[in-house]
């Protein structure tokens, strides 16, 4: 007896040992087979071993030997089907046991509702002899999963007896559908709270966009959680806020691939994507290992700074860590090459795509677009069709903006108008912004204008600095003080508008002008922020703020400016708009 009962204890020492890994756990099984010592409670755990390792062909080859199976072996071999995609097996099981209990009904509601067949579960749920707790737990998480938060709000009142689970089940559904108010009404009337229920709560603030109150409740929070702060750390970042994030993140002891992801994307999404790299970089040297969601926001960090080594190097750990077919890496290597300049190697990562998605398509359209190869995107949005995918809003975004590039006026009035009468794509402000900016591009102001007045909303200050912009290629004062007043009207911060109107009076000789718009400036505290421009070069990337003449190659850079600026007016009579430390006095406004 007591032999026995060592065997089994060092049996289950062993499956607890190599549980993770794939081929000790198939070891075992063959020695203890051949000591014919058949331990039912072991049989059991080793049955769970091989099912966590993915091994269900030895898992059910162990349960068809057992001598002596109990209950707890069928709801261990019905589970392990489940948890590893055959639930229709776990069904066939579930009818074929002598005797079941309430464990073995949710274990096949769970199954039914992890394969999300919410109906087929609540059959099994109605079917029950008897319910627990968590039998109601994990219906009402199956109805919220499914969308169907009524039938999870029934079922939540007519429990006999509800726990923390039950409770957080019914927060995170409310979260989930918007109804933030009736989520805090049942989380403030909690008899007892767990971390998870403070996340859930926490988290449902952040992504509903109220954040204050999200703070509000994080001060309050007993013991912070991991996924609790970097649900904060998300909010912050989604605010700009990116400084309160980094203290946040630098707080947190236990940070996983999630923490540092939300800082990462943090940083890409507010325009810091060289501290995005850094960040990365301090991940992979804590030993974590990335993931799909790290790569993407990775390469829209190198997509950004059209950092080509980053980028290739970024490449690798993709292609190192089996992620090299992920449709959205695909879509972000596409983007990342596009924006560096390689739109051949944009191809080849399209190609990667196994199955192409409506973003995919979308995708490989814009980087031909960027180029101005408006050939090239049409022949892929022709190919996109053929494949099935109708064209939506950001496609013809995309083929207005190929047109705009490759200064086709008429194909891009063409496109306008082929989106709405054939495809019922009702233009945004978006696509009126792309054709107003490429009919200003081509000197044609005034249908630019006429455009904007036929719009069937107002206008927003995209579509009129599109046309403000159009106005200063064109050094239009008229237009140009319109477009720049209606922007100071919508946003009566936005800089641009002043240094772009004062760059066309500048152009124009127009100096009292210039003065006044400056001064107007300063009355309303309106200040221009620095512009940075970044380019990589022997694997480091270089910054520059607009009049920056710390780096120590600047009179070479100057130089290669001025070249630059000369060759292109041979060309076509197209400038640059040099740094005031490259130029005369008398262009001083041309470069605000």
């Amino acid at each position: 007896m007591l032999a026995s009962f060592i065997s089994h204890s060092k049996f289950q020492a062993l499956l607890h040992l190599h549980s993770t890994n794939l081929h000790c756990p198939h070891q075992i099984h063959f020695k203890f087979l051949a000591t014919a010592t058949y331990n039912t409670v072991a049989c059991n755990a080793k049955i769970i071993s091989l099912s966590r390792a993915g091994n269900i062909e030895a898992a059910r080859k162990l349960f068809d030997e057992m001598p002596n199976k109990d209950v707890v072996s069928w709801n261990s071999i019905i589970t392990a089907y489940w948890q590893n995609g055959f639930l229709q097996e776990s069904k066939t099981l579930f009818r074929s046991m002598p005797s079941t209990n309430v464990v073995s009904w949710n274990s096949i509601i769970s199954g039914c509702i992890e394969h999300d067949n919410a109906d087929d579960a609540y059959e099994y749920f109605t079917s029950m002899p008897e319910r627990n707790t968590a039998s109601y737990n994990s219906m009402i998480s199956g109805f919220v999963r499914s969308g169907r938060i009524q039938e999870a709000s029934r079922l939540f009142e007519i429990m006999p007896k509800r726990n923390v689970i039950s409770y957080t089940a019914m927060i995170d559904g409310y979260m989930q559908f918007g109804d933030v108010e009736r989520a805090r009404l049942l989380f403030d009337s909690m008899p007892c709270r767990n971390v998870v229920s403070w996340t859930v709560m926490i988290r449902g603030y952040v992504e509903s966009g109220r954040f204050e109150e999200a703070s509000e409740l994080f001060r309050k929070m007993p013991e912070k959680s991991v996924v609790a702060t970097t649900a904060m750390i998300t909010g912050f970042c989604k605010e700009g806020r990116m400084e309160e994030a980094r203290v946040l993140f630098d707080k947190l002891r236990n940070r996983d691939c999630v923490s540092f992801n939300a800082l990462i994307s943090g940083y890409a999404q507010n325009g810091r994507s060289e501290e995005a790299l850094k960040v990365h970089i301090q991940m992979l040297q804590t030993g974590l290992q990335p993931d799909h969601a790290t790569f993407i926001s990775v390469l829209t960090a190198c997509s950004n700074l059209a950092s080509l080594s980053e980028g290739t190097q970024t490449h690798t750990l993709v292609l190192k860590h089996g992620f090299n077919s992920h449709v959205s890496i695909c879509n972000a290597l596409v983007t990342m090459y596009s924006k560096c300049g390689c739109i051949f190697d944009s191809v080849s990562a399209f190609g990667h795509v196994r199955s192409p998605n409506i973003v995919s398509w979308n995708t490989i359209i814009a980087a031909f677009a960027q180029h101005g190869l408006y050939e090239q995107a049409l022949a892929y949005f022709k190919q996109m069709q053929l494949n099935g995918f109708d064209p939506d809003g950001i496609t013809f975004l995309s083929m207005l903006s190929a047109c705009g590039h490759a200064g086709l006026i008429n194909e891009s009035m063409n496109w306008f108008d082929l989106m709405e009468r054939n495809y019922k794509v009702t233009p945004t402000s978006e696509h009126y912004a792309c054709l107003v900016h490429t009919l200003g591009r081509a000197g044609q102001l005034e249908k630019a204008h006429s455009l904007i007045q036929r719009m069937p909303s107002k206008a927003d200050s995209g579509v009129w600095g599109a046309l403000l912009a159009g106005c200063r290629a064109n050094l239009n004062v008229e237009l140009g003080q319109i477009a720049a007043d209606k922007i100071m009207e919508l946003e009566p911060n936005n800089s641009g508008a002043y240094v772009m109107l004062s760059n066309i009076y500048a152009a124009r000789g127009m100096w009292r002008e210039v003065t006044s718009v400056r001064g107007l400036m300063k009355q309303h505290g309106v200040k221009k922020q620095p512009a940075y421009s970044w380019m990589d070069v022997g694997n480091e990337v270089h910054s520059f703020v607009g009049g920056d003449i710390s780096h120590p190659d600047i009179e070479d850079i100057h130089t290669q400016l001025k070249q630059i600026n000369w060759r292109m007016k041979d060309m076509n009579g197209m400038h640059l708009f040099l740094p005031q430390s490259c130029i005369d006095e008398t262009e001083l406004f041309s470069c605000m």
